[in-house]
């Protein structure tokens, strides 16, 4: 097992703010797709579901309960989804969730990885390697068992995203299809998934 540095809380905290920011492109997609109408009515069933987070509370509290609240308003989203454009729907909603990822990160430092990976791209893939290996802690518990330049080796016992209602998308949508298409068009690596149960083998390696 590889030793990580462990995530505080408060920076979890901060990046399931961040993950829920990313969200905000779901009522756009759903307008363009349904209209007004249905884009107000997603965005009524996402706020009746919202707890108020207290100020003075812990970061370990608030991490906790913005967790909460994004996983309501994930399951919300693809469950709005699916019941309104089923299947097609779902795969347009992946496809413009990664496009947001994309956009997101995009920066100056994706120029220095792909001047070092230029140079040598195992060391590039193994300084995304380390970079993904802290900070996916935000999203579950995981032990990273490899981690080197050829590859990346998370086992997750049991995934946080689960523990909640209706996150099966969440996991097989979200997880498996969004940040496998935006790590391999971004930075070049290779996510692939071995789910059982709830529990979950995540392998990075680079891709040539």
């Amino acid at each position: 097992m590889v030793e990580v540095k462990q995530m505080p809380y408060g920076e979890k905290y901060a990046r399931v703010l961040n993950g829920r920011k990313h969200d905000e492109y779901v009522p756009a997609f759903i307008e363009k797709h349904l209209g007004p109408a249905a884009a107000a009515e997603y965005r009524e069933r996402c706020d009746a579901a919202m707890q108020p987070i207290p100020d003075d509370a812990s970061d370990q509290v608030k991490y906790e309960m913005a967790y909460k609240d994004w996983m309501s308003e994930a399951s919300n989203a693809f469950g709005f989804v699916r019941e309104r454009m089923g299947d097609e729907g779902i795969g347009q909603m992946a496809k413009t969730g990664a496009a947001a990822l994309i956009r997101e990160n995009a920066n100056p430092s994706l120029v220095f990885l792909r001047l070092i990976r230029a140079i040598s791209p195992g060391t590039a893939f193994q300084m995304v390697g380390k970079k993904s290996a802290y900070e996916m802690q935000y999203l579950t518990d995981y032990s990273v068992e490899e981690l080197d330049k050829h590859k990346v080796v998370m086992n997750v016992p049991r995934c946080k995203v689960l523990d909640y209602p209706n996150t099966e998308d969440v996991c097989l949508v979200g997880c498996q299809r969004e940040w496998p298409q935006w790590l391999a068009e971004q930075l070049h690596v290779r996510m692939e998934t071995e789910r059982k149960g709830t529990s979950c083998t995540i392998t990075l390696s680079p891709l040539s």
